[in-house]
């Protein structure tokens, strides 16, 4: 990775002047298409996109869930780890760049590698893990560029518009991560 063309990212506990953004970004069906979401229009309502940052906040959903702030302070997305196993040390990552004008320069590179080093840091994490859609070609090759390694195919993974779709399992050591 160079760090120059990587731009400086800020990762912040959520707090609910956040609903707006989140609820107005999950009415994108382009944004939403590879986020595992209810398959209704819109998949939730403001009044549940407020209850879900609730429990970010109160830590009752299991979910280390952060806002993604860019260097001037414009919240642009959010990155979590979940499925969080304390015991055998590893999580599962999720993110996403809800402010399409943010797409593809480098900023979910970005928040991707400060919630690493949180997680590895913060939690004591051994691996950090994600599952990441066969079709989306912009995300694993994204993953890879932070050093994520595919560890195999999830068959039938995930249902998406009535149709089951693979996923790839990725994932980074933190050994890796520090080299």
């Amino acid at each position: 990775m160079k760090a120059n063309k990587i731009p400086i990212v800020r990762l912040r506990e959520l707090t609910l002047e956040d609903v707006e953004d989140r609820y107005q970004w999950c009415l994108d069906k382009g944004l939403t298409k590879h986020l595992n979401m209810p398959e209704k229009y819109p998949p939730f309502s403001r009044e549940e996109t407020q209850n879900w940052i609730k429990m970010c906040i109160n830590k009752t959903n299991g979910y280390e869930q952060k806002a993604i702030l860019t260097e001037e302070g414009k919240h642009i997305g959010w990155v979590d780890l979940k499925n969080i196993d304390k015991l055998n040390k590893h999580a599962e990552l999720g993110i996403a760049i809800g402010d399409k004008s943010y797409w593809g320069k480098g900023f979910g590179l970005a928040a991707m590698e400060e919630m690493l080093l949180w997680g590895f840091n913060e939690l004591e994490l051994n691996k950090i893990w994600l599952r990441v859609e066969v079709d989306n070609e912009k995300a694993i090759k994204s993953y890879k560029r932070a050093g994520y390694v595919e560890e195999g195919i999830l068959r039938q993974d995930r249902l998406r518009n009535g149709e089951f779709i693979d996923r790839l399992r990725m994932s980074i050591l933190k050994r890796d991560f520090f080299k």
